[in-house]
């Protein structure tokens, strides 16, 4: 018997070490229904508290593979005629969605996890003969059903090093209770210290508490949840906890956990993200030879307001000398975007001669619906009532008669506009030879409009991310130099314009909804700054912040936790060990599915007391002789 269980022992601790190789696959099948998955535990919100971000192995029941020629063969000997192919489509569809819901994780019974640890900590006992001068094995995780008393979700294992030599293993398990309001069934923080104590006597322990807090993401309108991409929350943790649930002190440590996604209504920057997207539009289709345009149904075409802008330019050139001083190429155009939000961010009030006419040629007052049109001839393919919007140019015949009516008119010599000294774009070039009676010939055919007008957005949008960032010290010229640089082709340009937008939606959403001080939104600048620098732009990424309590204590103070864990620890270094209890608004475990002690129809409302799912976890050392 005992010869069985050590071969056993020595198969299992083989595919593990198999799986360790960096150049092995991720996972493996052992006993036809067992799948050991090699994972980072920082995936697992419930396992990572213990293994952090450290590679694991994980055992779950492998999922049945669904093999073709069995279903053709049950197709083949179906009673049903071929008339009720539509039927039999939709009980397809059905068998579909009930194997994808199959295919998330399942657990195993817990004696079997049992065995697979017993199993792996054979294996790392330096006194058995099965134990080579192979490398320490990651640690062993393993999904479980709950069928046991306590209600176990996870069983753990994990080698202590003294050196590089094992000296000890501790094994972990995770145990798990629904949902509920009431507080008097949480396990309070003495008979936390007593469970532990009877794993390990110690006579110091310490105890740390930690709480998660939610200040900014989806929110609650007549019971209904408004789901939001962006998230802010903090994490606090202090010492010297006294009781369940207690508010974090002043004195704890917090760090801000910042996820913004761009085109959130809410935030100021939303009229400039609108913005953003015409110009990524225009970048799409030089990329693809095709864009989105917009149909009008009722607008003062773009080409008109060039047209009245041109003649407000030339009326002004023609009025007396003080008059001149209020030229519309020194002013600011009202335009849809104005809230009171938005302007004391980004408003600028010296728009000049090529900024304003971006403005003029992207905005009109009416309403439009998509349509799909070539990028080279403007004809249309075809119609659709996608969304409604609002814009200027509505087709790639717009952008050439709007240039050609400017560069005219500068020929001529019958504006002679202003524009900003360091303006990039290729007809700021023709009005500054405009100045010396010389304008180059300029062919406006193929994507030669839609490069000169993306070149405007890009010139006008750089500015007014530069006039709110310079302005509010910060950062500098030099710091923004990556994002600036026009030397890279237009497409890499317009990705390094997106990279700022996102991260002044960062720091404006952490200036207005949290009103961050000074020093703490220049530390969050120069981070994102340096971050996207290397960093391909990603709206998932969670930028970390820490601050002093203090700041946002008037956001959670009076608010429920999303996580509020306390930990009891005895022990040093490798040999600590740790016993824990986390109250958390959802389960942190995603294989079992919980009851709860009130009515689902009740989840959604809000109450004064709110409800908690408990995780317990536990820890033992054991040590090898």
């Amino acid at each position: 018997m005992g010869s069985k269980v050590i071969l056993r022992a020595k198969e299992f601790c083989s595919i593990l070490r198999s799986l360790q190789d960096e150049n092995s696959n991720d996972s493996h099948t052992f006993e036809e229904d067992i799948s050991i998955v090699k994972m980072n535990g920082g995936k697992n919100a419930v396992v990572s508290m213990y293994c952090g971000k450290q590679t694991i192995f994980v055992c779950e029941k492998a999922i049945p593979k669904v093999c073709q020629p069995e279903h053709q063969e049950m197709t083949e000997t179906s009673n049903c005629d071929d008339d009720d192919g539509a039927e039999n489509d939709g009980a397809d569809d059905a068998d579909a969605d009930a194997l994808q819901i199959e295919l998330m994780p399942q657990p195993l019974t817990i004696m079997k996890a049992r065995e697979l640890l017993s199993w792996y900590t054979l294996s790392l006992n330096p006194g058995m003969s099965i134990v080579d001068k192979h490398p320490a094995l990651h640690p062993l995780w393993v999904r479980c059903d709950m069928s046991d008393p306590a209600g176990t979700t996870w069983l753990g294992a994990e080698p202590v090093y003294v050196d590089t030599k094992i000296t000890a293993i501790k094994l972990y398990s995770i145990t798990c209770k629904g949902s509920t309001v009431d507080k008097q069934s949480f396990v309070t923080l003495e008979e936390l210290k007593q469970e532990h104590k009877k794993r390990h006597n110690s006579t110091s322990i310490g105890i740390k508490g930690s709480a998660r807090f939610s200040l900014f993401g989806s929110t609650v309108v007549e019971n209904t949840t408004i789901e939001s991409q962006s998230s802010v929350t903090v994490d606090l943790k202090w010492s010297h906890v006294e009781s369940v649930l207690e508010v974090p002190p002043l004195s704890s440590t917090a760090t801000l956990n910042i996820k913004v996604a761009t085109g959130d209504m809410r935030s100021p920057m939303f009229d400039m993200y609108r913005e953003l997207e015409f110009l990524q539009t225009l970048a799409d289709g030089l990329r693809t030879g095709e864009t989105e345009w917009m149909e009008p149904l009722e607008s003062v075409s773009a080409v008109n307001l060039t047209k009245t802008y041109l003649e407000e330019l030339q009326n002004t050139a023609k009025a007396p000398q003080e008059q001149a001083a209020k030229t519309p190429g020194t002013t600011r155009m009202k335009s849809d975007t104005d809230t009171p939000i938005f302007n004391s961010f980004l408003e600028r009030g010296d728009l000049d001669f090529v900024e304003q006419l971006w403005v003029r040629m992207r905005k009109s007052q009416s309403v439009f619906c998509q349509s799909r049109g070539n990028l080279s001839n403007g004809q249309e393919k075809k119609t659709k009532n996608i969304f409604l919007s609002v814009t200027g140019v509505t087709s790639y015949q717009d952008i050439g008669d709007c240039l050609k009516l400017i560069i005219n008119a500068l020929r001529y010599g019958d504006i002679k506009p202003w524009i900003h000294r360091d303006s990039n774009s290729s007809l700021s070039k023709l009005i500054l030879q405009s100045y010396h009676q010389q304008v180059d010939h300029v062919s406006l055919t193929g994507i030669t409009p839609v490069s000169m007008l993306l070149e405007m957005g890009l010139d006008k949008i750089r500015k007014d991310y530069i006039n709110y960032l310079i302005g509010e010290e910060l950062t500098t010229l030099n710091h923004l130099w990556y994002y600036l640089n026009t030397e890279v082709d237009l497409q890499e340009q317009v990705i390094r314009l997106r990279k700022l937008h996102h991260l002044l939606d960062i720091i404006v959403t952490c200036s207005t909804f949290l009103c961050l001080p000074y020093d703490r939104l220049f530390h969050l600048t120069q981070s994102c700054l340096q971050y996207y620098k290397t960093a391909a732009y990603d709206e998932e990424h969670e930028f970390k912040l820490q601050i002093k309590p203090a700041i946002i204590s008037h956001f959670y103070q009076k608010e429920h936790p999303m996580m509020w864990g306390v930990e009891v620890s005895s022990g040093h270094s490798a040999l600590e060990v740790r016993t824990s209890l986390q109250l958390s608004d959802r389960p942190l475990v995603d294989h079992v599915i919980f009851d709860t002690d009130y009515p689902v129809e009740t989840a959604g409302r809000d109450c004064e007391e709110p409800a908690f799912f408990s995780t317990m976890l536990c820890c033992s050392l054991v040590r090898f002789a």
